[in-house]
């Protein structure tokens, strides 16, 4: 068996390697955007420059592809199970891709990345688009050359999907999305415009302190273990790491309470993702992450369908309350309950309820398509989306800040990332019904603060798979059906219909 051949071991030995230099970059990366002093930009884009190299170096190394050469031969000795195999597929695909790029352009693209973080800090905080625009040409310039590097000259964004969600296409979620919008843009306007008849409670002066203090006792509860993980504080709540050293971010806002929690949430979710990948294979396949959609499946699931439910608020409500008094005194059950799922079309992605939010993913969606198609120029872009944002949201932004500029992604040059969030939200609904059918009484347990059932559901049904599948085998392989908006759509019709009398 190759999993117990030299050839196999060896190999395995490299993508270890490989994966401990991976990792330093991303605590490197939660670093840059948690502690980094502004006079260490530019030191820290010359280390990560250095670190992709090294990086790339082992990735790329020509035994590497040797040793795959021999584990791959038909009629060899050392006949590999399904699990070799399913390692030996994704070491091909990683070798390849790096074997394709070269050393000198993998330093400057990660250099780029640190740069451009810290360019969009700025513009974004002074709202001033024209001084991030240079960036944001250099890495489309960037994500073009690698993406004819790795064979996609006349189709770059489908390298760029691909590189988020293996097998997925533009063409693919263009579908997907078409048909999400077209359920999507009729059932807004009807809860949109019940919910403007009934406006919620607005939450004010809650004290960060206390806001962290049940941030980490909600995270806790459902299950993200803190000797393997912490939470920080950042211009953009994101996750990284791996399931042995989780680094997450919030924001905190005493005005705004609700905001630091789904953040925390949605990032728990990733986080928990990350912490029931099989600890033993972090450095293959057998327990890496399926891609983004299944990742943000988890990070929505545990934010939306969990965290807006019934039952969490019922086990949840009177901690929060408890830390809160004043600022809750006069506010009954239910209208807290409507704040949590307030319904409210907002220019700022992260702060979009459910019913809104993938209209914010087919805005960014489209523009990117349009980026590199080359229908639009990066100097239109502002005008191009506050157009989009007026269509689609009935919102038009007043400045950068709160339009094209609102989200790190591209400063980094993370194109192709956004629908991963619809594709995820698509996901997470499906996986949710799948396990209302089978455990009808999950709120029943969330009312007692009982979220064990799910989790240990999705580390079996998800987090165990690895790379086993992608995303859209994955909805097959649980849920027994493909991948389809339809499950979102039902959910935010049930939800939402139900609370404003839609």
């Amino acid at each position: 068996m190759a999993e117990s051949s030299p050839l196999y071991s060896e190999l395995l030995e490299r993508l270890k390697r490989a994966q401990l230099l991976e990792s330093i970059s991303s605590v490197m990366g939660w670093d840059e955007q948690v502690n980094l002093p502004p006079g260490g930009a530019p030191l820290r884009a010359a280390q990560c420059a250095l670190l992709a190299d090294l990086h790339h170096a082992v990735a790329a190394d020509a035994r590497t592809g040797e040793l795959l050469a021999e584990l791959e031969k038909p009629g060899a000795a050392a006949t590999p199970g399904e699990a070799a195999r399913l390692v030996i597929r994704w070491a091909r695909r990683d070798h390849d891709r790096a074997t394709k790029l070269p050393a000198e352009f993998v330093r400057e693209k990660a250099e780029q990345g640190s740069r451009g973080y810290h360019a969009w800090t700025q513009a974004r905080e002074k709202s001033d688009f024209a001084s991030f625009a240079p960036v944001l040409e250099k890495n489309i310039g960037l994500a073009r050359r690698e993406a004819a590097y790795l064979g996609f000259e006349y189709n770059p964004y489908d390298c760029l999907i691909d590189q988020f969600d293996p097998g997925m296409t533009a063409a693919a979620t263009e579908r997907l999305f078409s048909e999400l919008k077209t359920g999507l843009v009729p059932l807004v306007r009807a809860i949109t415009a019940a919910a403007a008849r009934a406006p919620v409670v607005v939450l004010r002066g809650f004290p960060v302190e206390r806001q962290r203090e049940f941030l980490r006792e909600v995270t806790e509860r459902i299950g993200f273990d803190y000797r393997h993980g912490r939470i920080d504080v950042s211009v953009h709540p994101f996750c990284s790491g791996s399931g042995e050293d989780i680094r997450m971010t919030t924001r905190f806002d005493a005005d705004n309470p609700l905001d630091s929690l789904f953040s925390a949430i949605h990032e728990t979710g990733h986080g928990l993702y990350e912490q029931g990948l099989p600890a033993e294979h972090h450095h293959t396949a057998l327990g890496q992450a399926a891609g983004m959609g299944t990742h943000e499946s988890q990070s929505r699931l545990w934010e939306n369908q969990v965290a807006r439910g019934r039952g969490f608020w019922r086990f949840f409500e009177p901690r929060f309350r408890e830390l809160f008094p004043e600022q809750l005194r006069d506010v009954p059950t239910e209208e807290l309950y409507r704040a949590v799922n307030e319904v409210a079309p907002t220019l700022i992605r992260t702060q979009a309820d459910e019913v809104t939010y993938n209209l914010h993913i087919i805005l960014r969606f489209e523009l990117e398509k349009k980026l590199f198609s080359g229908a639009l120029a990066v100097r239109d872009l502002p005008a191009a989306w506050n157009a989009a944002s007026e269509e689609l949201l009935g919102l038009r932004p007043a400045c950068d800040r709160e339009g094209v500029l609102q989200d790190v992604h591209w400063s980094g040059g993370m194109f192709g990332y956004f629908p991963s969030y619809c594709i995820g939200n698509m996901l997470a609904a499906q996986l949710w019904y799948r396990a209302l059918e089978l455990r009808p009484g999950l709120e029943e347990d969330f009312a007692r603060g009982d979220f064990s059932w799910l989790l240990a559901w999705l580390r079996e049904n998800v987090h165990a798979q690895g790379k086993r599948f992608d995303v859209l085998g994955l909805a097959r392989h649980v849920t027994g059906e493909e991948l389809s908006p339809r499950f979102l759509l039902r959910h935010l019709a049930e939800r939402y219909g139900t609370l404003y009398g839609v």
